[in-house]
């Protein structure tokens, strides 16, 4: 079994994000943490202060990887912000399909008291630009949260199969991209 200094806390982290993703919130135990990066439980306290810190930085490691994906792809200064817009939703989209629970614990009720504010800007910085763009700089914001709102209440309830109605529902999607995208967009954008 590895020593306590052998372990380091972003193998702490990174395990206790597979461990959200396979076992949920309820299996994410700093027992079954420490069983996975091969020490005792009370090591991993020399790390962290309790789960809810745990959960914080499980939380802030989502955060930041959706941030990098977002920002991957609307690297070109003179992308046309229209499909920019659908290529982060897009992205959005893919990254709650392959990390539902990390995806869940960054929009869940009760999670800005855990959301590191730098690391939120940086994952957001894409969306607002792109959105500045559409919407002009005085209603970036405004423009995000929509988009941002839109994009998690349909992901939510798609990953939840709230949608039973039938129909295609990467159609939908994509409808509700356009829509949203003309909603925002200023005259002429």
């Amino acid at each position: 079994m590895p020593t306590p200094e052998r372990t380091s806390l972003p193998d702490i982290v990174r395990v206790a994000g597979e461990l959200l993703e396979s076992e949920g919130l309820q299996g994410l135990t700093m027992q079954a943490v420490a069983e996975r990066v091969g020490v005792r439980a009370p090591s991993l306290y020399k790390r962290l202060r309790n789960r809810e810190e745990l959960l914080a930085l499980v939380q802030d490691a989502a955060v930041q990887d959706l941030g990098m994906r977002l920002d991957a792809v609307v690297r070109e200064p003179d992308q046309d912000p229209r499909c920019a817009l659908g290529e982060l939703a897009r992205t959005a989209r893919q990254f709650a399909h392959e990390r539902p629970a990390g995806f869940r614990l960054i929009f869940a009720p009760g999670a800005e008291g855990r959301l590191n504010p730098s690391s939120l800007a940086a994952a957001s910085a894409s969306v607002v630009r792109v959105a500045g763009q559409l919407a002009g700089d005085q209603h970036a914001l405004e423009a995000a949260r929509t988009v941002t709102a839109w994009i998690n209440g349909f992901v939510s309830m798609e990953l939840a199969g709230a949608f039973h109605l039938g129909g295609d529902v990467n159609q939908a999607f994509e409808f509700g991209i356009a829509r949203l995208t003309e909603a925002i967009a200023r005259p002429g954008e």
